[in-house]
């Protein structure tokens, strides 16, 4: 062991010699402050326009049911209130708030086709809570680490306001292949 120690002498005294403790001090200072604002980049570069925000599909067959309910087929991940019974609809933000362009999705299989569509859950965001038609639907959902498959995240993180208010259910488009059996 006195190898190691005798290396390690060496490489503090050599960094006593060539270092103060001011300069020390200011670069480990700067690598806090760059460590701490490191998760903070992505989420800030979502809260710009980003056309990777979800287009929803508008012509879907057979697109019935009730959005105001939670068993209505777009509602199947869905975990929040429905934008639908706070004066928005299945697709569209209440006046008065925002949607996140960060979003969390599920595939959802609709009854009239019986075809899968993949859904971008938004949550809209800039008032308090709706507190109207509150669902919480977990069919597909995964563990936190699996982030973007998660429901129990504010997703109102990349708008101007962290306020969440409620969410809507966007087509984005068909599933192209079998999902997994839960």
């Amino acid at each position: 062991m006195s190898g190691f120690d005798g290396g390690f002498e060496r490489l503090t005294r050599g960094l006593a010699r060539n270092t103060s403790r001011r300069s020390l001090l200011s670069r480990f200072g700067a690598l806090l402050v760059g460590a701490a604002a490191m998760p903070l980049l992505p989420v800030e570069r979502a809260s710009a326009q980003s056309p990777r925000v979800p287009v929803p599909v508008e012509d879907v067959p057979g697109d019935e049911g009730d959005p105001t309910k939670c068993d209505y087929w777009r509602h199947c991940a869905v975990d929040g209130f429905l934008c639908a019974c706070c004066g928005g609809s299945a697709t569209a933000c209440p006046p008065g708030t925002e949607m996140s362009p960060v979003t969390w999705i599920g595939t959802c299989q609709n009854p009239a086709d019986g075809k899968d569509y993949v859904i971008s859950y938004n949550d809209c965001c800039g008032k308090g809570y709706c507190g109207r038609c509150g669902c919480n639907r977990n069919e597909g959902d995964r563990p936190e680490y699996h982030w973007y498959r998660s429901n129990d995240i504010n997703w109102c993180a990349g708008a101007k306001s962290q306020a969440y208010h409620c969410s809507v259910a966007l087509v984005v488009g068909q599933a192209t292949e079998a999902q997994p059996e839960q």
